[in-house]
């Protein structure tokens, strides 16, 4: 696999994006998401992504079980479940947090750590100070932010460099391309782009509206309730017929897509089996191709926003 800059390391240009482990999107176990990784290092994946909220830490419990030291990982803290849900960026819970990580994960430093979300009320460049102290101990290699506006990525990489910002990014959610990205590129910080196949939308198979209620956030998505879920399905459809008429995976396609945006942008799919991961590489993309692609599926030709006001919270605006 083609290699990516993470930090000071190399990794897989698609990594594995984990929170799937955490039974969010449909049952899952042990066996199979510890078959999931094992099939993603054969594959050449080399970088992996969790969080503390992803089932609760099942999801860190998984990656501590597996054991690979070779593999770079990636989580993060920052969200407090609640309720009321909220966020915290003070450093006595960074730290808090960091260590639970630290032992679900069962190592003594994790890679990459990011901040899940902003607190509005930290200055960020108090939150980089913190965040460059846990680097100079040992804790960790490097830090990143996520879903945050590039204004707020300049004041904190000013105060001790970012090695990463997470935010989301796909053929139908081009936000990022407004501004994010090419500061990404200018300082030197990946862009590690989650959810870069639409939470699904984008998958083998077009998805059907069967999302578990209470559990799948998808339920309450303004893109996955009708009319829009329909609207949306109707028009990924000529995108699908195209990679049909190519021979080219869906996945893979939207991948690709991800990729030829820029030589910084790691995507980091996600899924709970090792049978998905054989769709996201093999499609290469030509000038023309991704020119087609984008009359197929213009910026902004999805129906709905990416969140609710009611998901919405702590995520920052900038356009």
């Amino acid at each position: 696999m083609e290699q990516r800059r993470l930090g000071d390391r190399r990794v897989g240009a698609i990594g594995l994006g984990a929170m799937s482990f955490g039974g969010i999107f449909g049952p899952t176990d042990r066996a199979t998401s510890l078959a999931c990784l094992d099939a993603a290092a054969d594959a050449g994946i080399t970088h992996v992504d969790t969080a503390d909220i992803y089932g609760n830490g099942l999801s860190e419990q998984v990656i501590g079980a597996w054991g690979r030291r070779d593999i770079h990982v990636a989580t993060k803290c920052g969200i407090v479940t609640g309720p009321p849900r909220t966020v915290r960026n003070d450093e006595a819970y960074i730290r808090q947090s960091l260590e639970a990580s630290l032992r679900r994960l069962n190592r003594d430093h994790v890679d990459l750590y990011y901040v899940h979300r902003r607190q509005p009320d930290i200055p960020v460049e108090d939150l980089a100070g913190t965040m460059g102290r846990l680097v100079q101990e040992g804790k960790i290699g490097g830090y990143g932010l996520s879903e945050v506006a590039p204004a707020t990525l300049r004041r904190a990489h000013a105060e001790h460099p970012v090695t990463a910002v997470q935010n989301e990014f796909s053929l139908w959610t081009r936000l990022p391309q407004l501004g994010l990205i090419q500061a990404c590129g200018e300082l030197g910080v990946a862009f590690v782009a989650f959810s870069p196949l639409g939470r699904g939308m984008f998958g083998r198979e077009p998805l059907a509206r069967d999302f578990r209620a209470g559990i799948d956030f998808r339920d309450t998505n303004p893109r996955f309730v009708e009319p829009n879920f329909s609207a949306n399905i109707a028009a990924i459809r000529p995108f699908r017929d195209l990679c049909a008429a190519r021979g080219w995976t869906v996945p893979g396609a939207a991948l690709a897509w991800v990729l030829a945006q820029g030589d910084h942008i790691i995507p980091i799919p996600g899924t709970r089996t090792a049978d998905h991961l054989r769709d996201w590489q093999g499609v290469t993309l030509d000038k023309d191709d991704i020119a087609l692609i984008e009359r197929i599926l213009p910026a902004g030709f999805a129906q709905g926003d990416r969140y609710g006001d009611h998901q919405m919270a702590f995520v920052e605006r900038y356009c």
